[in-house]
């Protein structure tokens, strides 16, 4: 047996920020997927996925059952007989890993669920991330339903603050461009929690939440508005102010490794860095106006395109 597919998902931008009320967009990255399956004979990785389930499926049947309601029994027979979710998704990247099997195990086993297809209004997407937060809250503590939404619904998705959300449509590439958005590729797993749990103890400053307000949330806002309106010049010259603000107020969350190259790309103008996610490790988002200026400044990485201007 196999499942339908669940994509990756990439947050362009309002991370750390959609916490406090930024705006934030979030895209479907069909390169990387995952699908609920079962083999006659697993690998490790089979295995191991099926003992992460076997702990999921536990807290799942915890969640609050006016919210949720699943097929339990199903789900459990499925998991004892040997289920697991086939990723090529990679952990700890920021590209949303345990959305895509929350969104597959929403899919397949919850009761009364709201499908893709039906007028997908403001309340249903609200309820569903609802959903996705408590069930996606038992890999990274508090969640904000986010990932698993976008893997769902496999669209953009435009959120204007914490209560509002919806789904959207984005400029389509010019796929003769010169620009892109782009992934480099740390090498590092990072680990969601303590990066957020850094960021809460900054938030206890004062000046940090005047920074984020007056600095971190404007440029996200800017950048957001600039990219849905295919602004490209505005979209560069906010994306360095992103880029300046996060390298001086959010070095924890920077690979040591990387300080040197992210302020480089902002000397240069080749390229610009952004957290990709919560950081620490795992992927970090580029953006430039010459993809081959941005390969010849970052030849040691590895680099993905993910969306051309």
């Amino acid at each position: 047996m196999k499942g339908p597919l669940f994509y990756s998902k990439i947050l362009l931008f309002g991370e750390y920020g959609i916490i406090r009320d930024s705006k934030g967009l979030s895209i479907p990255y069909s390169f990387y997927k995952g699908a609920l399956k079962k083999d006659q004979n697993p690998d490790h990785a089979a295995i191991d996925s099926n003992l992460n389930l076997r702990k999921f499926v536990q807290y799942l049947s915890t969640l609050d059952r006016s919210l949720v309601t699943f097929n339990l029994d199903q789900l459990q027979n499925d998991v004892n007989g040997g289920m697991y979710f086939d990723s090529s998704i990679p952990q700890g990247y920021g590209v949303g890993s345990s959305g895509a099997l929350v969104a597959a195990l929403y899919d397949k086993y919850a009761q009364d669920k709201i499908t893709v297809l039906e007028n997908l209004t403001r309340e249903k997407l609200l309820k569903l991330k609802a959903i996705f937060s408590g069930m996606e809250s038992f890999f990274h503590g508090k969640s904000s339903g986010l990932d698993p939404l976008n893997s769902y619904l496999s669209i953009p998705i435009l959120i204007t603050s914490q209560d509002n959300i919806e789904a959207t449509g984005i400029p389509s590439q010019n796929t003769n461009g010169k620009g892109a958005v782009f992934l480099l590729d740390s090498g590092i797993t990072g680990e969601t929690a303590p990066m957020v749990s850094i960021f809460m103890e900054k938030m206890k400053q004062e000046g940090f939440r005047s920074m984020l307000k007056n600095q971190f949330i404007k440029h996200t806002d800017a950048c957001v508005d600039d990219f849905l309106n295919g602004d490209v010049k505005s979209l560069f010259s906010n994306t360095k102010q992103l880029s300046k603000v996060v390298l001086n107020h959010f070095k924890p969350m920077i690979p040591k490794q990387f300080h040197a190259i992210w302020k480089k790309g902002i000397e240069t103008n080749d390229y610009y860095l952004k957290l990709c996610g919560s950081g620490g490790g795992g992927y970090i988002l580029g953006f430039t106006e010459d993809f081959q200026a941005a390969q010849t400044a970052l030849t040691d990485y590895k680099l993905e395109v993910v969306y051309n201007f």
